[in-house]
């Protein structure tokens, strides 16, 4: 089943510096969630300035309950950068499938 995720970032002024302290930790992850196809494809949110101020992702899992195990394990759910998360179910054309 594929998901959109969008996570938005705190807009307090520490929002910036937590993302890039998980940084790392995230792009590890999603790559990792990329060899298993689970992660599709993914985008930073940015203001007017260009500043990162969330995350939208597509991603596929069996079940809305796999879903929710990698986002317990999300470095940026841990570590509080993304302060709202929306998820919903979603299909990619088979174009963006290749």
């Amino acid at each position: 089943m594929q998901f959109l995720v969008t996570g938005y970032d705190g807009k307090d002024e520490n929002a910036l510096e937590r993302r890039l302290t998980y940084r790392e930790e995230h792009l590890a992850l999603a790559a990792s969630m990329k060899e298993s196809k689970n992660f599709l494809c993914a985008a930073a949110l940015v203001d007017e300035k260009e500043q990162m101020i969330g995350s939208v992702l597509m991603v596929d899992f069996p079940s809305r309950e796999d879903l929710d195990k990698w986002l317990a394990m999300e470095p940026y759910v841990k570590g509080n950068v993304w302060q709202t998360i929306e998820v919903k179910p979603c299909k990619v054309a088979p174009l963006f499938m290749k």
